[in-house]
């Protein structure tokens, strides 16, 4: 944990480094006293969750507008972290996610999406960490499960032989994986840990 707090303090000082030059994108120039508006943040967060796939652009545009009727709105800071991630805006995608993550203390998908992002960028230990995290707010998260056990697996490979925890991982996804896919991918990994 200690790893991922001072990550993320890197994270918040390259951002503000960097939010000098791109301050014009940012959807925190209004001011946090101003009033709250939670009712339109929330309207406009899920028109834009319909748009995520279909029109990326104009659902970042309603998140952005979501913020600004309230900055506190959780969701939208963790689906705007989305959009940056799927365009591979690793600082924008892990600051929205570490908002997210304090407004949202006991929802697990900031933390994992947080934790790809890490992942993402190569900090295998913070992924771990960040996906245990997520498990830790909100047990047996199927999709934490299979993201921390195939980080285990994928970038860990020699520790995670015989580890209760991959093996736990891997009997859990076996039985109540979210696709069949992920099943299957399970229970291969039983009879061959290190095979893809």
């Amino acid at each position: 944990m200690i790893r991922t707090a001072c990550y993320v303090l890197l994270i918040w000082a390259a951002v503000f480094v960097t939010g000098c030059a791109s301050s014009s994108r940012s959807p925190y120039m209004v001011n946090a006293d101003a009033p709250r508006n939670p009712l339109e943040a929330q309207r406009l967060t899920q028109e834009a969750v319909a748009l995520v796939q279909s029109n990326p652009e104009k659902a970042e545009r309603l998140l952005r507008e979501a913020l600004a009727a309230d900055l506190f709105h959780g969701p939208a800071h963790n689906n705007l972290g989305v959009i940056y991630l799927s365009r591979s805006e690793m600082y924008a995608a892990a600051e929205e996610f570490e908002w997210a993550r304090r407004l949202m203390p006991g929802h697990p998908d900031p933390r994992l999406n947080l934790a790809m992002t890490l992942e993402r960028v190569g900090r295998f230990d913070d992924a771990i960490d960040e996906y245990r995290s997520a498990l830790e707010v909100y047990p047996g998260h199927i999709q934490s499960v299979q993201a921390l056990t195939r980080c285990r697996l994928r970038h860990d490979a020699e520790a995670a032989k015989g580890d209760l925890e991959v093996l736990a991982g891997l009997k859990d996804i076996a039985m109540r994986g979210e696709t069949q896919e992920w099943r299957e991918w399970a229970r291969r990994q039983m009879v061959n840990p290190t095979g893809s």
